[in-house]
C-alpha cells in the first residue's frame, strides 16, 4: 500500500524542487519571492489535508466495516469543507498578499532587495491562486481513493502530471520552445497546470469505475448528510483541521522568525526545505499508511490486532527514516551548489540539510504517533500533541531566540530542530497508553484492547 503513496508524494515534491531550482537559476531575489508565497501555499494545502482528515477516520473505518453508503455521507462531508476552504484562501491571499509578503522581508536588507522580492512574490501568488481549486477538490477525491487501500491512482495521476509540468517549467521560466520567458510567473503556470491534470485523472477514474468506488454512485444526488454522522465527523474533525491550520501556521511563523536575521536566511532554508521535503514525503506517506491500515483493524472491530499492527509500522517508519536520513548527508555539500546564489546562502543552506537530516528519525516517530493517534479518532489528542507542542514550545523558543539574542542563526536553527526530542517522549507516552484504541463507527468489537 505505501509505495505508491511514497511514489505519488515524491513525485509532487520532485516537481516542486524542480520548479525551485528552474527559479533558482534567475537570481536569489525570484528564489526568495516564490519561497515566501510557498509559505502561504504550504499554510493552504496542509489546511486541506487537515479538512479531509477528519472524514477520511470515518472512511476508512466504514470501508472496513463495509458500509459504502456511510463512506458516501463522509465524501460529501469532504467536498463541502474543501470547497469553503478554498474559498476562503483565495480571499485572504488575493486581499493580503502584501501585507503577507512584507512579513518575511528583513529591514537588514536594502529597499531595493525588498521591493524586488515582494513584486516577484506577488506575480507568483497571483497566478497560484487558480492552483488552489483543483489541488482542494483533487484532495477531496484522493483522500477517498486512499481509504479504500487504492493508492496506485493518485500515484498514476502525480506521475502523468510531471513530465509536463517539467516541460513547461523549462520553457516558460527561460523562454524556450518557442514560448515566451515569464520568469516567476512562467513557474506559477507550469505548477498550476500540472495540478489541474493530476486531479483530472483522479476524478476522472473514480467515476469510470462506479464498482470500485461504489461511495461514487449517487454522490452528487443531493449532498443530504445524515445530522447524527455530521455532528461526529464536525467533532472529529475541527480539531485535525485547527490542528494542522495552526501547526502549519505555526512553521510559517517560525519561518517569519528566522527571517528576521536577512534574505540570505530565506534563501538558505528554502533551499534546504526543498532537499529534505523530497525524502520526508518517505516517512510523512508511512504515517498516512499507519492511519489507512490501523483505522480498518480498528473499524473491523479487530483492537489487539490494530495494537499489534501499530507497533510494527511505528518501528518500520523510524528505521526506514534512519536509511533515508544517511542518503541525505552526501547531498548536502552538493545540492545548494546548484542555485544561482551566494557563497553564503550555499554555505548556510548545506549546513540546514545536515541539521533536518538528522532530526528526520525523530519527525518520522511523532508523525507515526500522530497517525496512530488519529486513526482512533482522538481527535483532541492530536490537536493537543502537534499544535500544542508547535505554538507551546517551538515558536516562543524561535521567537526568543531570534527576536531577543544575538546568537547565531545557525545554532537558533539547530535548538529550534532539536526540540522536537522533547515531542518525541510525549508521543511514546501517549501511544503506550492505549488511549487512542477505538472503534468509533459501531462495528461489532471482536477483540479487548
Amino acid at each position: 500500500m505505501v509505495v505508491p503513496m511514497i511514489l505519488q508524494s515524491l513525485v509532487t515534491n520532485l516537481v516542486s524542487m524542480i520548479d525551485n531550482v528552474m527559479v533558482g537559476q534567475i537570481g536569489t531575489e525570484q528564489m526568495s519571492g516564490v519561497s515566501i508565497v510557498n509559505q502561504f501555499i504550504f499554510v493552504f494545502n496542509i489546511t486541506i489535508f487537515g479538512s479531509v482528515s477528519g472524514p477520511s477516520i470515518f472512511g476508512a473505518q466504514f470501508f472496513g466495516k463495509g458500509d459504502s453508503e456511510g463512506q458516501k455521507h463522509t465524501f460529501r462531508f469532504r467536498l463541502l469543507v474543501c470547497g469553503g476552504i478554498i474559498a476562503l484562501g483565495i480571499v485572504i491571499f488575493g486581499l493580503f498578499d502584501d501585507t503577507l509578503i512584507t512579513l518575511f522581508l528583513s529591514e537588514n536588507d536594502s529597499p531595493e532587495v525588498r521591493m524586488a522580492t515582494l513584486g516577484f512574490g506577488k506575480s507568483y501568488m497571483r497566478i497560484m491562486l487558480i492552483g488552489l481549486i483543483p489541488f482542494g477538490i483533487g484532495q477531496a477525491y484522493s483522500s477517498a481513493v486512499r481509504e479504500c487501500g487504492e493508492t496506485k491512482i493518485p500515484m498514476i495521476a502525480s506521475c502523468s502530471a510531471v513530465g509536463l509540468n517539467i516541460l513547461l517549467d523549462y520553457a516558460l521560466i527561460f523562454g524556450k520552445l518557442g514560448m515566451p520567458k515569464l520568469g516567476v510567473e512562467g513557474a506559477a503556470i507550469a505548477t498550476v497546470i500540472s495540478k489541474v491534470i493530476e486531479a483530472a485523472v483522479v476524478i476522472v477514474w473514480v467515476h469510470t469505475h462506479p464498482k470500485r468506488n461504489r461511495y461514487i454512485v449517487g454522490a452528487y444526488r443531493g449532498f443530504r448528510i445524515p445530522l447524527n454522522l455530521t455532528a461526529s465527523m464536525t467533532k472529529k474533525g475541527l480539531p485535525l483541521l485547527f490542528n494542522e491550520f495552526l501547526w502549519a501556521a505555526g512553521m510559517a511563523f517560525i519561518a517569519q522568525c528566522y527571517s528576521v536575521r536577512g534574505l540570505d536566511v530565506v534563501a538558505a532554508r528554502n533551499i534546504s526545505s526543498t532537499m529534505t521535503n523530497l525524502f520526508s514525503s518517505i516517512y510523512i506517506q508511512l504515517g498516512a499508511c499507519i492511519a489507512i491500515l490501523v483505522g480498518n483493524k480498528l473499524g473491523a472491530g479487530r483492537l489487539r490486532e490494530a495494537r499489534a499492527l501499530d507497533d510494527k509500522l511505528r518501528f518500520f517508519a523510524v528505521a526506514v527514516t534512519v536509511v533515508t536520513a544517511v542518503a541525505v548527508f552526501p547531498l548536502a555539500a552538493v545540492f545548494p551548489d546548484i542555485y544561482n546564489t551566494t557563497p553564503q546562502v550555499r554555505s548556510l543552506a548545506s549546513y540546514m540539510i545536515i541539521i533536518q537530516a538528522c532530526a528526520m528519525p525523530l519527525w518520522a516517530y511523532t508523525n507515526a504517533c500522530y497517525f496512530t493517534i488519529r486513526s482512533g479518532g482522538r481527535t483532541e489528542l492530536t490537536f493537543l500533541f502537534d499544535f500544542g507542542f508547535t505554538w507551546i514550545v517551538q515558536i516562543p523558543f524561535a521567537l526568543v531566540l531570534s527576536y531577543l539574542t544575538a546568537m547565531d542563526i545557525r545554532l537558533i536553527f539547530a535548538l529550534v530542530t532539536f526540540s522536537e526530542i522533547i515531542k518525541s517522549v510525549i508521543g511514546f507516552f501517549m501511544v503506550r497508553s492505549g488511549i487512542w484504541v477505538n472503534n468509533i463507527v459501531g462495528a461489532k468489537v471482536s477483540e479487548e484492547k
